[in-house]
């Protein structure tokens, strides 16, 4: 521990109830320490591990050489089996800060209302928002199991077009995860990273419907590509970064975009447009073997120079790289099924098996029809 970190501890040891309690507690967190301290050593050396290896795989990539085995780290992280760590006696100085509640459709809905006077047009049907998506999916190259299956892995193979993360089964008490919203969940960052590289081509989309329209339904759809417009040029005033784009969808113009996802015109090229990113990047990279639902679901999952990393590597890798390689420490360690699934065979037989539980289910089976 550092001066600080002691000096820290001990101040607040010494706010502790009664001499029995910080006896108690200076003991047990001796005892952690020892434990954690030299596991935290090798848990970072093994994450440096694995950042190099990324660094070098991503080299020997550019330079048109081929990947093997040993480019990977190929044992598992070390796993903290230790005592937990005691809970301080002492009374916060501070109340904890109660952590603000992620936003849901009704937010996405007044936000878009309030700073773009924006209301998406909805489905009459859940029917119609699925053909109006199978309908761009496939004018784009999705292939109807491929865009079935993601569905039935991202939405729980019955999740409605405004179907957000957490709230997919009206569970009593339920409560949003995340703002990924949609058949194919996307986040408001990914909303805000497609307007800003595929505006023209959603404007473009806008502009053509509005021109086989007539009477208010011309009308509306020049309003709304006018709303699209001033969308795009807000998300472009930031840095094309997802770094950036992930503060810019925090703010109430950030969650405002969103809406457009439960937009009927607009919503199914954006779910689109984020599937149609993967299969580019991967062709891109010179992979041009059709990607399986589960191959194209890892790149949509981990972002595509992971997810590419993953499906581009022989059969016989996949059975011994660890999943690991393809995770910073904080998103693997907070995620179960990369940790039990735990090499990329693995991982991608398990979103299979997933995928192939759900595609039974009414919503999947009434998207495969709209195809």
């Amino acid at each position: 521990m550092t001066a600080a970190a002691i000096a820290a501890t001990l101040s607040s040891v010494a706010l502790a109830q009664t001499p029995q309690q910080i006896a108690e507690y200076r003991r047990k967190l001796a005892e952690y320490n020892a434990v954690r301290q030299p596991f935290d050593e090798a848990a970072s050396s093994y994450w440096t591990a694995i950042g190099d290896k990324r660094r070098a795989r991503n080299a020997k990539r550019r330079n048109g050489e081929a990947i093997i085995a040993e480019d990977y780290v190929l044992t598992q992280p070390p796993v903290y089996t230790g005592p937990p760590k005691p809970v301080d006696p002492s009374p916060p100085e501070k109340p904890p800060k109660p952590r603000a509640p992620l936003p849901v459709v009704a937010d996405f809905l007044s936000q878009a209302q309030e700073h773009f006077h924006f209301t998406p047009r909805k489905p009459a049907t859940e029917i119609d928002y699925k053909r109006a998506y199978a309908r761009v999916a496939s004018s784009y190259g999705l292939t109807r199991d491929q865009a079935v299956r993601i569905y039935s892995f991202e939405s729980g193979g019955n999740g409605k077009y405004d179907v957000q993360a957490g709230l997919e089964g009206n569970r009593p008490g339920a409560r949003a995860i995340s703002t990924a919203l949609g058949y194919n969940q996307l986040l408001t960052t990914n909303t805000i990273g497609l307007l800003t590289e595929h505006g023209g081509i959603i404007l473009k989309a806008l502009h053509e419907k509005t021109h086989q329209a007539s009477g208010a339904q011309k009308a509306e759809l020049q309003r709304k590509a006018a709303v699209v417009q001033q969308m795009v040029a807000f998300c472009k005033t930031v840095p094309n970064q997802w770094s950036a784009h992930e503060k810019l969808g925090v703010t109430p113009r950030g969650i405002a975009v969103h809406a457009l996802n439960l937009d009927i015109d607009v919503g199914p090229l954006l779910q689109t447009l984020k599937l149609m990113d993967s299969v580019n990047f991967a062709k891109r990279k010179g992979y041009h073997a059709p990607l399986t639902a589960a191959e194209l679901e890892m790149m949509n999952l981990t972002g595509d120079g992971n997810g590419f990393d993953m499906v581009s590597m022989p059969q016989a890798m996949r059975a011994v790289v660890p999943t690991s390689n393809f995770f910073q420490r904080n998103g693997y360690e907070r995620n179960p099924v990369a940790i039990r699934n735990n090499t990329v065979a693995k991982l991608l037989a398990a979103t299979d098996a997933r995928m192939d539980n759900q595609i039974n289910l009414q919503g999947a089976k009434d998207l495969a029809a709209a195809f």
